[in-house]
């Protein structure tokens, strides 16, 4: 539902590497304080010949830190991967390091890249992705299947057996054991259908095909009131297979642009739960009238076992007041579920379909990880907080296996100069507040990749 209105130009000033000058095309502006570098319109500029697509070879040196100004959210010198390129405030610690961009196809990957893209000095790129690979693929195989599959499974379980404890709590006349109830139920809710959903749409609770698909359906559709098949195509297919491709994984349907910075980042979370099984019934279009059958009753059921025990456990007397308790538990967690999805793709490079990097670089430029949370780490999982790009890179792997490969995953990035973005929560919304309208109302500049030979 993303604004489909013309492209914000973005300007990236790139620093040659030694030997002969090179000539690029003269830009209408160059970037501030860059010193004897060349400035490209990264947006808005073509090819210099016809059907040659272009990619960007960013500097080898100061991997620690790029350095250069930052222009229409781009930086002098590498692009700072944090929010369009801006330095936010509050602590962050957005690492952008790369070398150059070459061809080749990484495992799973199907797109094709331009002939005439530079190789990393006679390392292509599908050797980079099969490296790591190989990396992960040996702390997998030693892995045992309590680290696998048990850790997550045992949270996912511990959650239900919470359930009796909040619906009791709820009983209470008194503020401190109701609140504890509300506060238990809301956890429990989010974890099902966070966790649970999301560890379910990529087959990662259970090495069985039989048993994922009834994960899938228990967590997709019970609990969370959505249906499979569009849960699957829209998040596993179209987000992970093109993740910040405009018009496809571009994270877009999460904007409203209508609404100011401050009802959407603060009072629209709130009707999530409203929102969701409306989104759910309009999808049912698309899919089989079995399935939809099947998403219906799944829906219906899920709402109504809620309901009931809130009326014959909880002891609510009026049904506006159980559906009032539905709405809140429901919505305890929806501004950091709404937040995360928008704070870790929306604000870093987006690409053309046509022109997308690899897998390896698609996902180092274009995920962003969060600093680990208790509460967000327990309701949300590992790969959605702080491991996010490693679930991109590898998403069939649980969220603890995801956290069990964060240090291999990211000293191997920062080992080959590619980009490995963190920031703060705090630091990432204040950054959508200040640019609101540029990162969440008007669309975003495409990054094009410049290869220098």
């Amino acid at each position: 539902m993303g604004h489909q209105g013309g492209l914000l130009p973005s300007l990236i000033c790139i620093r040659p590497p030694p030997g002969p000058p090179l000539l690029l095309p003269s830009p209408n502006r160059g970037c501030p304080g860059a010193r004897s570098r060349p400035a490209w319109n990264g947006s808005a500029g073509r090819a210099t010949e016809p059907g040659l697509p272009r990619e960007m070879s960013l500097e080898d040196g100061d991997p620690a830190r790029p350095r250069g100004q930052q222009v229409n959210g781009e930086v002098s010198g590498v692009p700072r991967l944090r929010g369009m390129g801006t330095a936010a405030p509050g602590g962050s610690r957005t690492e952008a390091m790369a070398e150059s961009w070459e061809p080749g196809t990484a495992p799973g990957d199907g797109d094709v890249t331009p002939a005439g893209a530079s190789q990393r000095a006679g390392q292509p790129e599908e050797a980079l992705m099969r490296e790591l690979s190989e990396l992960v693929q040996k702390v997998v195989k030693s892995s045992s299947w309590w680290e696998r599959h048990g850790v997550d499974i045992s949270i996912l379980a511990c959650s239900f057996l919470l359930l009796p404890a909040g619906f009791l709590c709820l009983r209470s006349a008194q503020a401190i054991p109701f609140l504890a109830g509300v506060l238990t139920l809301g956890v429990v809710h989010h974890t099902l259908t966070v966790k649970g959903s999301h560890l379910a749409s990529h087959n990662a609770l259970t090495e069985s095909k039989s048993w994922s698909k009834v994960w899938a359906i228990f967590f997709i559709e019970l609990c969370s009131a959505f249906t499979v098949e569009q849960a699957t195509y829209n998040h596993v297919k179209i987000h992970h297979g093109y993740t910040n491709v405009i018009g496809l994984g571009d994270s877009s349907t999460w904007k409203l642009p209508f609404l100011n910075r401050y009802v959407y980042m603060f009072i629209a979370p709130l009707a999530v739960p409203i929102l969701t099984p409306l989104v759910a019934l309009d999808l049912l279009r698309n899919v089989e009238w079995k399935a939809a059958l099947r998403t219906l009753c799944c829906m219906f059921l899920g709402f109504y076992c809620h309901y009931w025990l809130l009326l014959h456990v909880s002891g609510f007397q009026s049904p506006w007041s159980a559906l009032l308790c539905m709405l809140l538990t429901r919505s305890l967690l929806a501004h950091p579920y709404i937040h995360v999805n928008i704070f870790q793709h929306i604000g870093l490079p987006m690409f053309a379909a046509d022109r997308k990097p690899k897998r390896i670089h698609l996902m180092s430029m274009g995920v962003l990880n969060l600093p680990r949370n208790a509460l967000l780490d327990w309701s949300f999982g590992h790969s959605l907080i702080s491991c996010h790009v490693e679930h991109h890179l590898f998403p069939s792997l649980s969220d603890n296996m995801c956290l069990k490969i964060k240090p291999i995953v990211s000293q191997y990035l920062k080992q080959k100069k590619l980009p490995y973005n963190e920031d703060t929560y705090s630091s990432r919304l204040q950054l959508f507040l200040q640019r609101y309208e540029e990162l969440m109302v008007h669309a975003p500049p495409i990054t094009e990749l410049v290869g220098i030979q």
